[in-house]
């Protein structure tokens, strides 16, 4: 089964897209192209459409795991959701263009604008000044592994009316030279409002870690563009594995759980300062709502230290970077045992002049 890249209109060599000039370029040749020039070049190559129709719909059908590498003839094996990937032997890319068609197809994308230098500066700032971290995360071959992925979300937008009625109390207490008063004024209360959310994320794909995928946001929507497989040239990238139906459920959990929150505040506050208020009631009503399925940058690496892997994730629009670094016991050993010893000599010189 073949698979799709872009190829540079001069050369035919590989196109890399550039997240610094937002073009892309040639390795061989030096060539630099907008996504103008790559659909103009697109529109007038002509492909043996007949073979090329019946290999697309032998993919889509049975979704084989197995691909041929454009440039060197190697196999690629990819699993389902994989919809870029890398060819192990020449290193080009391979885009399966074939999984991000139909209900796979993103609406946008958010092209990367932070490069694999930039992403590797942010990874050695994490570790600066931690003597104890392990030398796993310094080596150069492990840093090197940084890879660009785009990984699948959903955005989901709605506009919520939520109503909120419960019981609130207003202690009083005051006192007299014999006793101690208290008196409970108790209260019907009851709040609605309208609210608007706009792109709440959901990572589409079961194989990432939500918590990092949820620690590297925001990312800034607004410079979201409408999708091309051209800025897929250079990185990795998955398709969805999680079910619109399945994100859908848990933005409008959030939804509904930043709009009762509010409500609740809100009521609590009230005209005076409620001592208590316990909501007897919640309910709500979307009014309008939409989801849109996306592709997000991220740089990532994992490393294996002491049979545990450790993800460092960076938002490859913003920059942001998250990722626990363990300590060394070996070093941490050695370094107690210098201190100790700088310690015990110190000692032994002070106790000799005094």
């Amino acid at each position: 089964m073949k698979t799709v890249d872009h190829k540079c209109p001069n050369c035919n060599a590989n196109l890399k897209y550039n997240p610094k000039n937002k073009n892309w370029i040639c390795e061989y040749c030096g060539g630099k192209f907008t996504l103008s020039d790559l659909k103009e070049n697109e529109k007038n190559f002509k492909e043996t459409s007949l073979e090329k129709s019946k290999e697309i719909k032998e993919e889509t059908q049975n979704e084989m795991d197995e691909y041929y590498c454009e440039d060197c003839g190697a196999k690629i094996i990819a699993d389902k959701n994989t919809a870029a990937t890398f060819c192990v032997y020449c290193k080009n890319t391979a885009i399966l263009k074939s999984r991000l068609t139909d209900k796979f197809s993103p609406s946008k994308i958010i092209p990367f604008t932070k490069t694999k230098e930039d992403a590797i500066e942010a990874f050695k700032q994490v570790g600066k000044h931690k003597f104890l971290m392990p030398k796993e995360f310094t080596d150069p071959k492990n840093i090197q592994e940084l890879t660009g992925i785009y990984i699948p979300f959903w955005l989901y937008s709605c506009k919520m009316n939520g109503h909120v009625d419960g019981k609130a109390t207003i202690v009083t207490t005051w006192s007299d030279y014999n006793y101690i008063y208290t008196k409970t004024d108790t209260y019907k209360v009851a709040r609605s409002g309208d609210y608007s959310y706009k792109n709440i994320p959901v990572d589409g794909s079961v194989r990432f870690n939500d918590a990092i995928m949820n620690s590297i946001e925001p990312f800034d929507y607004s410079e979201m563009i409408d999708f091309s497989y051209s800025y897929l040239s250079g990185f990795l990238a998955e398709k969805y594995d999680v079910s619109k139906d399945e994100a859908k459920k848990i933005t409008i959990n959030r939804a509904y759980q930043s709009t009762i929150d509010d409500l609740v505040d809100k009521a609590h506050r009230g005209t005076f300062y409620y001592t208590t208020f316990v909501p007897d009631n919640k309910d709500y009503n979307i009014i309008e709502e939409d989801i849109q399925y996306v592709l997000l940058p991220v740089w990532m690496v994992n490393i294996k230290y002491n049979e545990k892997m450790y993800t460092f994730a960076m938002n490859g629009q913003t920059g942001k970077m998250i990722g626990d670094i363990p300590y060394s016991k070996k070093k941490a050993f050695i370094f107690w045992l210098i201190l100790f010893t700088i310690i015990f000599i110190v000692t032994l010189i002070i106790s000799y002049f005094i």
